[in-house]
């Protein structure tokens, strides 16, 4: 037998048997077939139903710019404050006995707010007033007698030229003299000391009237009459230190915090356009008296007032107010703004900036060209136009072409 044959019986004893290819039927294999036929329709359901659902996204809409003269270069917020504001106090402790000033009454500068108790000092001027007549009495006979002693002195130093008069004589005339001198000039002095004794008593009866400091509107009235006021916190809490707040409504103005990093964007006399929390629809012209020439190292901002160009009724102290810094115009042939956008809306990826617009519900990566920042929005100088909205939340995971909703 040779080698071919030996090797044909070796490889037809591998053949498998006909009757052995045919799977076996029975109940197991119809339970795995319709566990898998199962499996495969649930992947399908979730892979449709996956594909089917589109992404939720936060969407805002770009902004016309701002062209030319009078654009926005930063927003910021604030507070309206008076220059010139002041709680009006007595400047002794005593007891208030008539209140002539309310809330929201008009003041004018040394106007009569309210009077104190004065019985005390009454009394006080008229013993002063006394004592200061008896002073002025009392000059005088002084002088009378210094008159008196100055004849003494003349006639004995006469005598004693002419040999009638010892030196004895001569000296007791006018020691008699200077004792004269000596009691006018006292009785002068205490004249000076009675009158000032007067004027003090005088300045204390007058201080039981409390005056407005400068004219103005009271916005607080702190004190009833009844009550002890005093210019320092004495006797717990029942005695006042204050009559009345007065404010100076010409002096009206808008104080604001803005963040260090865009200090550089404000400057003494620029253009400001405010709006009053409680008018929104109302914009009102100003502009910048003065940058504070200091940082809040805890807020990291800088303080600026900010003046009104002409003072309503409406505009009152305290209240909140939104303020926009304007630009001036830009240089000739400077790339004017497409769109202004959130900043949030821009997405940086391999150092280009790209934004995601919903269109037809499917989103579309554009590169953008950015401009100068405006608080918290962006100028596009391409890539969008007025009227695009653009995913602001959630940028990373988002692709070009995916579909998208607007959340709600």
């Amino acid at each position: 037998m040779d080698a071919n044959e030996t090797t044909r019986k070796d490889l037809s004893s591998l053949k498998i048997p006909e009757g052995a290819r045919s799977f076996q039927k029975g109940p197991k294999r119809k339970l795995w077939l319709g566990l898998g036929i199962a499996a495969g329709l649930l992947v399908t359901f979730f892979l449709l139903r996956s594909a089917a659902k589109p992404t939720e996204v936060v969407l805002a809409e770009a902004a016309q710019p701002a062209g030319g003269e009078g654009s926005a270069v930063l927003n910021a917020s604030g507070y309206v404050t008076p220059r010139r504001r002041a709680t009006v106090a007595a400047k002794i402790t005593g007891r208030v006995v008539e209140m002539l000033v309310d809330e929201g009454m008009e003041v004018e500068a040394g106007q009569v707010l309210a009077r104190l108790d004065d019985s005390d000092a009454r009394a006080r001027l008229v013993s002063a007033e006394a004592d200061a007549k008896v002073a002025d009495a009392q000059v005088p006979d002084a002088r009378a007698a210094l008159s008196m002693a100055d004849l003494e002195f003349q006639r004995v130093s006469s005598l004693h030229r002419a040999g009638f008069a010892s030196d004895n004589e001569r000296d007791r005339a006018r020691t008699a003299y200077d004792s004269a001198r000596a009691r006018l000039d006292s009785a002068q002095e205490a004249l000076k000391a009675a009158r000032a004794r007067e004027s003090v008593a005088r300045q204390d009866l007058d201080n039981c009237t409390v005056r407005a400091p400068f004219g103005g509107i009271a916005v607080s009235k702190d004190a009833q009459v009844g009550e002890m006021v005093s210019p320092v916190s004495a006797g717990g809490g029942f005695t006042r230190t204050g009559i009345a707040t007065i404010v100076d409504m010409a002096s009206l103005e808008i104080e604001v915090d803005v963040n260090e990093s865009f200090i550089a964007k404000v400057r003494p006399g620029q253009r400001v356009e405010a709006v009053l929390d409680a008018y929104p629809d109302w914009k009102i012209p100003a502009f910048v008296r003065t940058v504070i020439p200091t940082a809040d190292r805890q807020k990291a901002t800088v303080k600026v007032r900010i003046s009104f160009g002409a003072l309503d009724p409406r505009i009152l102290p305290d209240m909140g107010v939104k303020v926009t810094f304007l630009a001036d115009a830009p240089p000739v042939g400077a790339p004017r703004a497409a769109a202004t956008v959130p900043s949030e809306a821009v997405w940086e990826e391999d150092g280009r900036r790209y934004v995601f617009v919903l269109k037809e519900g499917r989103l579309s990566r554009r590169e953008v060209t950015l401009g100068e920042r405006r608080g918290m929005d962006v100028d596009v100088l391409s890539g969008c136009a007025p009227g695009d909205r653009l995913v602001i939340k959630d940028l990373a995971g988002l692709k070009d072409g995916m579909r998208a909703i607007e959340k709600r």
